[in-house]
């Protein structure tokens, strides 16, 4: 594909360089050695979608969630999911107030602009699906009342996937609601032999400080839904959803609503490497973090580093447009 647009200019002239590397830089001090999955995590967060971290114990899940929600200058709460977790403890709930006479709502920890959900896979199913109207609508619904929740509204959920005594398999309804599924693995023996000598991650988190505003964030969501997506870029996305509906190796193909993130996702890549126009590139590069948590293999494989694998198949199957 012939590329004619200027790379040096942004939407509505919104600087990205300088914004996104402050937060990238600033979230690499405390997970070293993983410049890729800070950068999906930016991605995800200037595409308005969620994040799902998913990987062995102790590679830093938890301390990527906890410095990206640092790092932005807004209301943060972490959220520790366990199997005697309620609905309520997430959502809030009426309390009778004696003096008042009536009820009153009580706000719970899902009010806030982000949200840590750390080892979302040991609460019950009921507690998981206390979420999928807040990730999807921006709103919780509490005695037939909906609430608003702050905007901008972002996600960080982690999961161990070695672990299955006391975990629940988050169904494929929620899993949808995440733009993106991240894995980080080991760092480099250099990047961990640093790690040890300067004390570990927890001061340098402690003392993380917020290094992008909220205007400056806003800015960028806007600047990302106005990067141009040529139409043969859509067809070559809907090509590769379609050929997973149809793939004799998917039972469950890539939803509507993924194709939708992996649009803005795509869009929000751009942005970050200082491009008003999405590249065939940009789509492979997301294909796996975007899709490959929304599919269930034929095989009846739940392994995500499966469906990882089955999804780079699907790209290498589908020619690139020209």
């Amino acid at each position: 594909m012939t590329v004619t647009q200027d790379t040096q200019s942004s939407p509505r002239g919104v600087d990205v360089s300088a914004p996104v590397a402050r937060l990238e830089a600033q979230i690499s001090l405390v997970l070293r050695g993983k410049p890729e999955a800070i950068r999906l995590a930016v991605v995800s967060l200037l595409a308005g979608g969620h994040v799902l971290i998913e990987d062995v114990p102790g590679v830093g899940k938890t301390t990527l969630a906890q410095a990206l929600a640092r790092s932005l200058g807004l209301a943060f709460q972490r959220i520790q999911f366990t199997s005697d977790l309620l609905p309520s403890d997430i959502l809030g709930v009426s309390i009778y107030r004696q003096d008042r006479q009536k009820f009153e709502y009580v706000p719970g920890p899902i009010f806030a602009n982000v949200i840590v959900a750390d080892e979302i896979n040991r609460a019950s199913p009921k507690t998981q699906s206390a979420l999928l109207e807040a990730m999807s609508e921006g709103q919780v619904t509490i005695d037939g009342k909906c609430y608003a929740l702050p905007k901008p509204f972002f996600v960080l959920a982690t999961q161990n996937p070695m672990e299955y005594v006391g975990t629940f398999p988050l169904p494929e309804s929620q899993l949808d609601r995440f733009a993106m599924s991240l894995e980080i693995g080991y760092p480099p023996r250099d990047e961990e032999r640093e790690l040890l000598l300067s004390g570990g991650v927890e001061r340098a988190l402690a003392e993380l400080a917020p290094v992008i505003a909220r205007s400056e964030l806003e800015s960028l969501q806007q600047g990302t839904a106005e990067v141009q997506v040529a139409e043969k870029l859509v067809d070559y996305m809907l090509e590769l959803a379609q050929s997973s509906r149809a793939h004799g190796e998917f039972a469950l193909g890539v939803s509507t609503r993924g194709v939708q993130h992996w649009y803005r996702a795509v869009q929000a890549l751009a942005l970050t490497e200082g491009r008003t126009f999405a590249l065939p590139d940009d789509i492979q590069r997301l294909a796996v973090p975007v899709l490959s948590h929304r599919v269930v293999l034929e095989s009846g494989d739940g392994a995500l580093t499966a469906a990882r694998a089955a999804i780079g198949r699907l790209v290498a199957s589908v020619p690139v447009p020209v």
